[in-house]
């Protein structure tokens, strides 16, 4: 972990934590590579199963990437903030986590993640 954030802070990102994601440290973007999402994830922790799952998931069923994409073209509409955005997907990525074979007590631990809001934490 400490030699990826060492690279990332060289190249200008800046460090955040896990802001509530067991696991996985966030990184702030440098300007050249604005509107990216940077993650430093340990090898098989929940956190990266939790990623992998959504994009094999969304990969591999047709019927829930359209669902995914009209519920994001919905809420992204409707918003008031990104994180009432994110809160608003979250019946639909729970259903793409349990697509994707993560267990009801992953499913759960998930969702009981406590990521800081945007007001809470900038970034």
């Amino acid at each position: 972990m400490q030699d990826a954030s060492d690279v990332l802070t060289a190249l200008g990102f800046t460090p955040l934590g896990e802001l509530g994601v067991p696991l996985r440290w966030a990184f702030k973007e440098p300007a050249r590579f604005r509107r990216t999402n940077t993650y430093v994830i340990v090898a098989g922790c929940l956190s990266l199963r939790n990623h992998l799952g959504v994009r094999d998931a969304l990969r591999a069923d047709k019927d829930l990437r359209d669902e995914y994409g009209a519920v994001k073209k919905r809420v992204g509409l409707q918003a008031a903030s990104i994180d009432d955005y994110g809160q608003s997907k979250n019946h639909v990525v729970l259903k793409i986590l349990k697509a994707a074979g993560l267990t009801e007590s992953d499913v759960a631990s998930i969702a009981a993640n406590q990521i800081p809001t945007h007001d809470e934490l900038p970034r």
